[in-house]
Parts: structure tokens; sequence; C-alpha cells
């Protein structure tokens, strides 16, 4: 019987250590709404939101290649911006081919991931129950008119739930991921 493989989301031969803007949606499992409340346009943030926001400001204490932009605890999912960046000398010994893997998109969001569940769970007296759906998505910023344009995007995501695709209630819940975007990217 064939093993079913899931398409990559991720971009073909793209270094995810190399510096740059990144535009990260991290979704709850099932999509649950379960990080707080959106009242009058405003996100509340409950005890779980919090963690949220509390583990994400600590990330580039963590990892010095990073730098954090514009940012969003949503009731069933995270938005944020992030910088790799390089401080003054290579972050790896140049003889060395393999990086750190502390240094790519890919185990940051783990990273962050890992301690907000950890922190939820023991929380919520739930070992080893799921809080984040399987995967992520990223983009790679490409210019400042698309920085500038998700910046507003992650602003206005609050004043905007009613039409979230990831909000269960909105008419545009799972609305095609490109499709929902195009209007940020190709504006």
């Amino acid at each position: 019987m064939p093993k079913h493989h899931r398409h990559s989301i991720r971009l073909n031969h793209y270094d995810y250590f190399q510096p740059g803007a990144y535009f990260i949606t991290i979704c709850t499992h099932n999509r649950k709404c379960m990080l707080g409340n959106i009242v009058n346009g405003e996100m509340r943030a409950n005890k779980f939101g919090r963690i949220i926001e509390t583990e994400w400001l600590k990330t580039p204490q963590i990892r010095k290649n990073v730098e954090l932009d514009e940012y969003v605890v949503m009731p069933n999912h995270f938005h944020a911006i992030l910088f790799i960046i390089r401080r003054g000398v290579l972050q790896y010994a140049p003889t060395n081919k393999f990086r750190s893997p502390s240094q790519t998109i890919g185990s940051i969001v783990r990273g962050f991931k890992s301690a907000v569940t950890k922190r939820t769970n023991k929380l919520r007296n739930t070992p080893g129950i799921p809080v984040w759906q399987r995967n992520y998505y990223e983009r790679v910023v490409r210019n400042e008119n698309e920085l500038n344009r998700i910046r507003e995007y992650i602003q206005n995501n609050p004043l905007k739930w009613e039409l979230d695709r990831e909000n269960p209630k909105s008419e545009n819940f799972n609305l095609d991921h490109d499709l929902y975007w195009r209007e940020i990217y190709e504006r």
C-alpha cells in the first residue's frame, strides 16, 4: 500500500538560514479558538495567549541571530514577522558546511512551539496533548513594500477577524491560502 507523502510548503533550494525578513503563521491544533477573544476589534489574550506573547518575546534572547517585528496573537493562530540577521562574524565555523540548526526558521518555530506547548500543557494539566497544528506557514518577504503590507495586515488582523480565513465563523474559513493572501502580496 503506498504511503501518503505530504507536499512541502517550503521553497525548494531556499536557505532558511539566509538573512532576511520572514512572515510566519502558526495555527492551534484543529484551529481551536483557545488563545483569547476579539472584542470590539481588539484581541484580548487569555492566559494561553499571554504564554505565546511571553515566549515569542524571549526568542531574540535565546537566538542572537533573530530580531522581531510586528506580531499578533489571535484566537486560534499567531502571525509574526522576524528577521534573520548576522551579527558581526560568522555564526558557524567556515570549515563546517553544516550550519547550526538553531539558526534556521524551522528550528526557531520548533523551539517556540515547543516552549508554548510545554507551558500551556502544564497550566491546563494536559501533558502530551497538541497545542499547535503540525506545521506552520512562512513567507519570505521579498521587498520593503511587501513588508509594509504584511505589517499593516498584522496590525489590522483583530479588526478583520470576521473575515479571517482562520476564523471558523467566517465566510472565508479555509479559503484557499494562495487566493486569500494574494491581496497582500500582489498589491
